[in-house]
């Protein structure tokens, strides 16, 4: 489940020349992300196209696809690999997936390590449909969309936190596609929306009246009230990223997100000398063999399906 071409040239873990139209990342056959410790954060995986097999330092494991998010605390230290095997030898096999980095406040920091999925079955896509029909699909990985439900998020995330507001939104608007953004709930609450594919987006502050247009490939910081969109000629993509600031200090060094230079020193050493629990696995890149499907075994043993959820 490797590229079936020579790597000569290419710089591994830097890879993203394009070099014969596809980039490695990481690996020495299957591309990925082999064995990396975290620690002070969370890691919020969004799958949209591919596939992704994951193995962590707690003896967990899984197979996930697109619509599937996994949701990591890292919390006092885990160490996991992230693995892209290329599941079809007929055709190509693209990749995209969002990884949000969620921060953990001061008294969570050093919580006892959690790994959960949140499978496509499960997660809330809302379509809404404006006068012209035209469509604007909604995806809630965190977040409820009009009260609606919404899978809940680790006992430890800021996002467990009901009044900081944290939403994590893929919005997908067909062409000319006409939708609005509901006002938060509190004028502190911070929003980004980055608008990844498609042409451009107009925005209006319903309450301002001001108006911008962004393309594709940028971001932009938007008020937390209501905000009318309208698509572009063909269509657009973009994720929204909500939430109220915790309001610490952030220190952060590669995998380690803390709160000050203090802390970072301790994780260092600590991973230094205890591997946040030692790696299970026969070998740094571990994947599952090419007919497994989507899966999950949790630390405690206990195994779960898509179909059995």
């Amino acid at each position: 489940m490797a590229p079936v071409a020579s790597l000569e040239g290419r710089s591994i873990g830097n890879d993203f020349a394009g070099i014969d139209g596809w980039n490695m990342y990481h690996g020495s056959g299957v591309p990925g992300f082999p064995q990396h410790p975290h620690r002070g954060f969370e890691t919020v995986t969004h799958l949209r196209e591919g596939a992704i097999d994951h193995s962590d330092s707690l003896g967990a494991t899984a197979r996930f696809g697109p619509g599937d998010t996994q949701w990591m605390t890292a919390g006092a230290g885990i160490v996991h690999s992230e693995m892209f095997p290329l599941l079809h030898q007929d055709v190509d096999n693209p990749l995209e997936l969002f990884q949000i980095w969620l921060n953990l406040p001061a008294a969570n920091k050093m919580v006892p390590p959690y790994f959960t999925m949140m499978w496509s079955e499960s997660t809330p896509v809302h379509t809404v449909t404006d006068e012209a029909g035209n469509e604007t699909a909604i995806t809630t990985i965190a977040g409820a969309y009009n009260e609606s439900d919404v899978a809940s998020p680790p006992p430890d995330s800021w996002a467990a936190n009901e009044s900081a507001c944290v939403a994590i939104w893929h919005i997908d608007m067909e062409p000319a596609a006409r939708w609005a953004i509901p006002a938060a709930s509190d004028a502190a609450v911070e929003r980004t929306l980055y608008v990844y594919s498609g042409s451009t987006v107009s925005l209006v502050d319903v309450d301002s009246g001001s108006e911008h247009t962004v393309s594709s490939a940028h971001g932009v910081e938007i008020p937390p009230g209501r905000l009318a969109m309208e698509a572009g000629e063909t269509g657009v993509s973009m994720m929204l990223l909500q939430g109220k600031p915790i309001g610490e200090p952030v220190a952060q060094y590669g995998p380690f997100v803390m709160n000050d230079r203090a802390g970072l020193e301790k994780a260092v050493l600590d991973y230094q000398s205890t591997r946040f629990g030692g790696w299970p696995w026969i070998s740094d890149d571990p994947v599952h063999p090419r007919s497994a499907g989507r899966f999950a075994v949790h630390p405690d043993g206990r195994r779960e399906e898509p179909s059995t959820v």
